[in-house]
C-alpha cells in the first residue's frame, strides 16, 4: 500500500493553476494574476464568484458584505456551514479564498457598499461582479452607476430557478439604469423590473412548483445551489473575456439566459431596455401573474 506523505507542500502559483493552461496561455495566466476584481455581496452568488475567480488565479480582490451566516443560507451559499453560523460572510469567504491561494490579496469592506465607500471599493478595480442580494436595489443602483462613472466593466449573473441570466455593462455602452429604468419606482416595481429585465425570456417560469413562495412585496423567493453555481461559471467566463480582451462579449441591451432544467439557452435583445414595447407587455403580464399569486396566499 502506497503511503501518502503528510508533509505540507509549499504553495506555488504556477503549479496551483497549471491546469488552466491550454484554455489560457501562460502569459494570459500571468496577466490574470495581476487583475483586480471587486465583488459586493458574498451570499448565494457572491461567495462562489470569489472562490471561482480565486481558482482561476486572480489574486487581487475588494470584497464587501455586512451580513453573517444563518442556517437559512445552507441550501445555496458557499460559506454556509455549521462551523460558520453567526460568522461574518466577508471574513469566512476571505479565509476560504486564502486557503486556495495564500498569496491572494483581499481588501474587505465589512460594512458592505454605500455611497460613502464606493470610490474606495472600486479604486484600481478592473472588473466588478455583482453579488448583492436580489432586493438590494439602492446599493446595486449606486454601485453600477459608480462603475459607469469610473469606466469599470460590470457583470451581473442572476440565479433564476435552476439556471442563470447574465448581463454585462461595459464602459461607454448602455448603463444599468438606462436598461432597467428603476429610478422613481416603489421597491416592488423595481423588483419586477429587475427580474423581467434580467430574463425577458422567463425560461424559469414554466416549472415553478409553488408560486406562493414568490412574493416580491415581502422580498421573498426560492433559490437553488444549481443556479448559484451556474451564475459563477458564466460570470467568471464573461470576466475572463473582459479581463483578457479575448472573445466576443455581449453587453446590454444584449443578454443571455441558460436554464439547465429545460436544457435551453437563449440570447435576449431589448433595445431601450424595460422601455422596449415588448418588454412593457411582458412587465404587464408579469404584474398580473404576481397579483394572482398573491391573492392565492
Amino acid at each position: 500500500m502506497t503511503k501518502v506523505s503528510s508533509a505540507r507542500q509549499p504553495f506555488d502559483y504556477a503549479s496551483a493553476f497549471s491546469r488552466n493552461i491550454g484554455w489560457v496561455t501562460d502569459s494570459e495566466q500571468r496577466s490574470l494574476a495581476t487583475k483586480r476584481v471587486a465583488i459586493a455581496g458574498l451570499g448565494g452568488v457572491g461567495g462562489v464568484h470569489l472562490l471561482t475567480l480565486a481558482r482561476l488565479g486572480i489574486q487581487h480582490f475588494h470584497i464587501a458584505d455586512f451580513d453573517t451566516f444563518d442556517i437559512a443560507n445552507f441550501n445555496r451559499q458557499a460559506g454556509a456551514l455549521m462551523s460558520t453560523l453567526g460568522k461574518p460572510k466577508a471574513e469566512v469567504l476571505a479565509d476560504m479564498a486564502r486557503d486556495i491561494n495564500p498569496e491572494i490579496k483581499l481588501t474587505t469592506f465589512a460594512a458592505g457598499v454605500s455611497p460613502d465607500n464606493l470610490d474606495d471599493f472600486l479604486s484600481g478595480i478592473d472588473l466588478y461582479i455583482d453579488g448583492l442580494d436580489f432586493f438590494s436595489f439602492n446599493a446595486r443602483r449606486a454601485t453600477f452607476a459608480a462603475c459607469a462613472r469610473l469606466n469599470i466593466p460590470a457583470v451581473t449573473a442572476a440565479p433564476l430557478g435552476m439556471g442563470t441570466a447574465v448581463l454585462n455593462f461595459l464602459p461607454g455602452k448602455m448603463t444599468f439604469e438606462e436598461y432597467f429604468l428603476l429610478e422613481g419606482h416603489p421597491e416592488e416595481e423595481q423588483a419586477l423590473r429587475f427580474l423581467v429585465g434580467l430574463s425577458p425570456g422567463m425560461l424559469q417560469r414554466p416549472y415553478v412548483a409553488d408560486g406562493s413562495k414568490i412574493n416580491l412585496a415581502a422580498k421573498r423567493g426560492p433559490s437553488t445551489i444549481m443556479a448559484c453555481q451556474l451564475c459563477a461559471g458564466m460570470a467568471a467566463t464573461e470576466g475572463l473575456k473582459i479581463l483578457l480582451g479575448r472573445g466576443k462579449v455581449l453587453c446590454a441591451p444584449w443578454g443571455t439566459q441558460f436554464d439547465a432544467y429545460r436544457n435551453k439557452f437563449i440570447r435576449t435583445w431589448r433595445p431601450m431596455g424595460n422601455n422596449n414595447p415588448l418588454q412593457k407587455l411582458i412587465l404587464t403580464i408579469a404584474r398580473h401573474q404576481l397579483r394572482r399569486m398573491s391573492k392565492e396566499l
